[in-house]
């Protein structure tokens, strides 16, 4: 039976079976061709000793990913390659990272060798060396910055603007005196050197690192209230250490007055001078520069009118109005004890001009700590 779409005298022979009408929609375009996977030999190649119609062709994608491995291979390695070289003929090799040395500190009390004069605030600094010198921050005045090898002009003033911050936090501010804060100075310090300086405040020792007063000067308040009136006199030096680091060097004078700390009103006249001298240098790379931090390298300290015997490592101890100092040297040093050693220090308090026109002050007790009784 002929079907619908054939002639009446039924289909041609030459004509295509019903099976390849379902291919008729396909255009077989010329991406389809070339994405082929065989190929069929030309009629002159099928004319050879082929065994095949078709030969397989090989996979475009392969071939293409593989090319592209390879260069990617290549490049790697060459770049690798000219990393390394570089890395020896470069004649500028890359700063090696360097750690914060610890602070070394030496403090040294200063004993008198009488009674520690007494009268008001304006009458000790009258009659003192100090009475010619700045108040407060004043005293710590920077010097004229020009530029040096290798920091500009404005590197050099951060760096002495650094270092005048950490004179006034850890010698003018009256909380950090009193005890109160660590804070003002804590975040001035390097990193690295935060170990140290926490352990010299939770535990100091004579020890010629871990002393609080190689960092700050600091009273004991239930003993001594400073007066907010401070005079200060010193200069501020600066110089290269290497291209790499700045190295500031302080040295200055405090005059305080100090009264006892008691309750209730205080007695009028019975204030006292009180010194400290600092020597301190400090160090500047570039990341302190740029943070405005520091690390404190020595720390050299005279303070009077003490007593020899004085512990002095967690707090200063002032001898106040009317007190003498006991007749004891510091601590004894044995030099054959093992551990860790200690620094006995002690000097003698002599100054150019004593408060003369203090007011007189009868010979007091000596001083009612003696160094054994010292925390």
């Amino acid at each position: 039976m002929a079907d619908r779409g054939d002639p009446p005298e039924g289909p041609s022979e030459n004509s295509a079976s019903g099976s390849e009408d379902e291919y008729r929609s396909l255009v077989f375009d010329e991406s389809f061709v070339r994405a082929a996977r065989l190929q069929e030999f030309s009629a002159q190649e099928r004319m050879g000793e082929h065994a095949r119609a078709v030969r397989s062709l090989p996979g475009r994608t392969v071939r293409n990913g593989s090319r592209a491995a390879l260069v990617l291979a290549v490049l790697i390695a060459l770049a690798f390659g000219t990393a390394v070289f570089m890395g020896f003929r470069h004649p500028y090799q890359s700063p090696a990272v360097r750690r914060a040395e610890p602070l070394r500190m030496t403090v040294v009390p200063l004993a008198p060798r009488g009674a520690v004069p007494a009268g008001t605030t304006a009458a000790l600094f009258a009659s003192s060396p100090a009475a010619p010198n700045p108040k407060g921050a004043a005293g710590i005045s920077l010097p004229v910055t020009r530029r040096t090898d290798n920091f500009s002009d404005s590197q050099v003033y951060a760096a002495l603007a650094t270092a005048k911050d950490y004179l006034v936090a850890s010698s003018l501010d009256l909380d950090v005196l009193g005890g109160n804060t660590l804070r003002p100075v804590e975040s001035l310090l390097d990193p690295d050197q935060m170990d140290q300086f926490e352990r010299s405040m939770n535990e100091p020792y004579d020890d010629g690192l871990h002393a609080a007063t190689g960092w700050l000067v600091r009273f004991d308040p239930a003993e001594a209230t400073p007066d907010p009136e401070i005079r200060v006199r010193g200069a501020l030096t600066y110089s290269e250490e290497g291209p790499d680091a700045l190295e500031v060097l302080s040295d200055h004078t405090f005059t305080y007055v100090l009264r006892p700390a008691v309750s209730g009103p205080q007695q009028a006249g019975g204030a006292s001078l009180f010194t400290v001298r600092r020597e301190m240098r400090f160090r500047f790379d570039r990341d302190d520069l740029r943070l405005h931090r520091l690390e404190v390298r020595t720390s050299y300290v005279q303070a009077g009118p003490q007593s020899c015997s004085a512990d002095t490592t967690g707090a200063l101890r002032p001898l106040l109005a009317g007190h003498r100092a006991v007749s004891r040297g510091p601590a004894g040093t044995d030099p054959y004890a093992t551990g860790r050693p200690t620094a006995a220090l002690c000097g003698t308090l002599k100054v150019s001009s004593l408060p003369s026109r203090a007011q007189p002050v009868p010979q007091g007790p000596q001083d009612p700590g003696t160094a054994a009784s010292r925390p």
